[in-house]
């Protein structure tokens, strides 16, 4: 069985992963779907992000969907030929994280394809995956590229909730990559009555405003383009900074009015923060990291039709073409979602 392992930046390699057989509670799965994530191209290019690097040989995905091909024993509610979305969360259920009803937080989690851990996590871009039944919700009336869609929209959905009340609400989102579009969707979704988006690319603004952004700018172009909505002490009700820039997060913290709440979603590692601005306004400054329930979520919304993934996939390329599939990933001007097929 095949699996795509990253051994340091620019260095992929197609390697061997002996094959399992699912024991109690597990099941085997044909992999069909996997979107290429930031924190791939991160692994790609630098061989990691901030004081995150690789020490070993790892295998990269963690956005993926497959068939279910074998059951193990105690294994309800899942037949062999599911299409399911596979949650690459395994929180330990045990820690005190856990039990305090933080599953995002456990101080011993497995997430697919991390090098915050060592041993390293590996990742779930393979042919066969023995996965918890857990993890697996059904993904019936999806293709398996949408279902693949499910952990970047979760990390949207938990984002939205940190936010708390969108209804109604002044949004600013900075970063138009594949987060900060399933951001403005899932803003859009919530109630937000107005979203501006941000960015220094023109083709990943024309995205967002296909995805209801009511006004975009080109911050490279027009290093100005938000001083309107810095008049008095900022006109901006919630922020969710999705670049990982440290110019653009201190941008919106000059946007944002008084007691308004900003989320970071985007990681690139530590940044400057303009304290005296965020102390004077009363800020609520809260991350955004991972998901647990919003999974599940995920998948319902859109089986419902009530967010639609499907034009964020902008390219898939074979397994074994993996090369030409980073690289496309790693151009913002032609690409949104790119995804490997596995099956």
């Amino acid at each position: 069985m095949q699996a795509l392992y990253a051994h340091g930046p620019k260095d992929l390699r197609l390697g061997d992963v002996p094959s399992q057989r699912p024991g109690p509670g597990q099941i085997r799965l044909a992999m069909a779907r996997g979107g290429i994530c930031g924190s791939d191209l991160h692994y790609f290019n630098h061989g990691g992000f901030g004081t995150v690097k690789l020490r070993e040989p790892m295998i990269l995905g963690h956005e993926v969907s497959g068939h279910v091909t074998e059951l193990g024993p105690d294994v309800t509610g899942l037949a062999v030929g599911d299409l399911v979305a596979v949650s690459p969360s395994r929180p330990c259920a045990t820690c005190v994280e856990c039990l305090r009803g933080l599953p995002n937080q456990c101080l011993n989690m497995r997430f697919y394809g991390s090098a915050m851990p060592f041993p390293h996590i590996q990742g779930a871009f393979r042919e066969t995956l023995v996965a918890d039944a857990t993890q697996c919700v059904k993904a019936e009336g999806l293709t398996p590229a949408e279902a693949a869609m499910a952990e970047p929209l979760a990390v949207c959905l938990h984002a939205m909730r940190q936010a708390g009340t969108v209804l109604g609400k002044r949004i600013l989102v900075t970063g138009c990559g594949p987060i900060g579009v399933l951001v403005i969707i899932a803003a859009r979704r919530a109630g937000a009555s107005e979203i501006i988006a941000t960015d220094i690319s023109d083709t990943a603004l024309d995205r967002a405003r296909a995805a209801s952004a009511d006004v975009v700018l080109n911050t490279m172009t027009d290093t100005d383009a938000l001083a309107p909505y810095c008049a008095a002490k900022g006109t901006v009700d919630i922020g969710l900074e999705c670049s990982g820039a440290e110019t653009a997060l201190r941008a919106m913290i000059a946007a944002l009015r008084p007691r308004a709440t900003l989320v970071q979603l985007g990681l690139s590692g530590d940044m400057s923060l303009p304290l005296m601005q965020i102390t004077a306004k009363e800020l609520a400054l809260k991350g955004s990291f991972r998901f647990h329930e919003e999974f599940a979520q995920a998948v319902s919304f859109m089986q419902k039709g009530l967010i639609d993934v499907a034009p964020l996939i902008t390219h898939s390329f074979p397994l074994a073409e993996y090369a030409k599939a980073f690289a496309t990933a790693n151009d913002r001007a032609q690409a949104m979602k790119v995804q490997l097929e596995f099956s």
